[in-house]
């Protein structure tokens, strides 16, 4: 089994160290991260620059001065020797759940992945904090060690497949109940923040995210507010499959 891990918090990050030591033993590991925090980059290529590739002094460890998309770009397509099996991304500190994975570094770390035919699995600690970062690296060795159990998941096809973990702050994630989700909803973002800069000018930062909208029963807000570990499957087709038909008729002729 060969893993590759990334993040989005860069790659001195608490979590992506405890996810790299709840790996071991599991295969060979190969790590490639963000130099800096890379936090609500989303998908994101670099291409208007070139990108370098250092040794970080942990063996097995590199950076890449870009994006967490470009970490895992760069490692597949031009620095390992090997595919991976496997690509892991995390432990990020905060959530990404709902309409948050559409902007997550981490998911999309594990989406390029995806993307490149690997399965791939993102880690996140749902409070930011690192506070009881032991226990989800605990609990994501379990959830790799079931996924590598069932290789390949029941049902599921050869093809790969891309899933979204995320893990309540708690002394006893490691034996938290899991289930499986759906993404839920949140609220449209608070206002920006308007400031002055020290020069006069206006500046804006932008605003915290909004209450979840949808948060019922089988979504990833209520998993982890009933005190579960939240497992959602993704898929990248963004197509409306159910208004396929209607736009047909729109656009025939």
């Amino acid at each position: 089994m060969r893993i590759l891990i990334a993040n989005d918090d860069g790659y001195l990050a608490p979590g992506i160290a405890a996810l790299m030591e709840a790996c071991k033993g599991l295969g060979d590991i190969d790590v490639m991260a963000p130099e800096q925090n890379a936090s609500g980059t989303s998908n994101a290529l670099t291409l208007n620059r070139p990108l370098q590739v250092f040794d970080a002094a942990r063996p097995g460890v590199r950076y890449v001065n870009g994006t967490p998309s470009d970490a895992v770009h760069v490692a597949l397509t031009g620095v390992l020797t090997h595919r991976p099996d496997l690509v892991l991304s995390g432990i990020n500190q905060g959530a990404n759940m709902g309409d948050d994975t559409l902007y997550s570094g981490t998911v999309a770390a594990a989406m390029e992945g995806y993307l490149f035919g690997v399965p791939a699995i993102a880690f996140s600690q749902v409070d930011k904090g690192w506070t009881h970062l032991d226990a989800a690296a605990r609990t994501a060795r379990r959830v790799v060690e079931r996924v590598l159990a069932q290789w390949p998941p029941a049902g599921a096809p050869v093809a790969p497949w891309l899933l979204n973990v995320n893990i309540p702050n708690r002394a006893d994630a490691d034996t938290l109940p899991w289930q499986v989700t759906r993404l839920g909803r949140r609220h449209a973002s608070e206002p920006v923040i308007r400031q002055q800069s020290p020069r006069g000018d206006t500046i804006y930062w932008i605003g915290p995210a909004g209450d979840a909208r949808e948060a019922g029963a089988g979504t990833d807000f209520h998993a982890v507010a009933q005190g579960a570990v939240s497992i959602t499957p993704l898929q990248v087709d963004l197509t409306d499959h159910a208004g396929l038909s209607g736009w047909r008729q729109s656009f025939a002729g």
